[in-house]
């Protein structure tokens, strides 16, 4: 049987995300009291939110002018080694880490803050592992030089 092209990952990494922030922000946070919180936390929080929104978008347009897929279920056509890539091998995690932060920041949540650590690791686990492994398979020893190169978050 034919191994399928694409990296295997089953849950989209957004929702691993957005889980434990909303996990973290309904555990602790003066938003569920529909209450805004401290204005310096909120304050802190969006800059940090905008500033991962920014990398974010910046490395979807990335994959898209590279004319290669965003989704780890879809098929890599493209290994993207400039740009953001060119010091994190994965800039949409580590941009979506930051967005996380930013808004559990805002919120004033530190039971989210903490959460962020496993959602990380799962992140690490069931999808990063998946996706390198895959790579490694399409892209042989141009992916092992990048990965030489190249950290895994920043």
């Amino acid at each position: 049987m034919e191994k399928p092209d694409n990296a295997g990952v089953r849950i989209p990494p957004p929702l691993y995300f957005l889980s434990f922030l909303a996990l973290g922000i309904w555990q602790s946070s003066a938003w569920v009291q529909g209450k805004i919180g401290s204005p310096y936390m909120l304050a802190v929080g969006t800059i940090i939110t905008v500033v991962g929104a920014i990398f974010l978008l910046k490395s979807v347009r990335k994959h898209e002018t590279s004319g290669t897929n965003v989704e780890p279920w879809k098929p890599t056509t493209a290994l993207i080694t400039d740009g953001l890539h060119k010091y994190s091998r994965n800039p949409i995690y580590v941009a979506m880490a930051v967005t996380y932060l930013g808004i559990a920041i805002a919120a004033s949540s530190l039971v989210a803050i903490v959460l962020l650590f496993f959602c990380l690791l799962l992140i690490r686990i069931f999808v990063i592992a998946k996706e390198e492994a895959y790579l490694e398979d399409k892209f042989g020893e141009e992916y092992l030089q990048y990965k030489e190169k190249v950290r895994r978050w920043i």
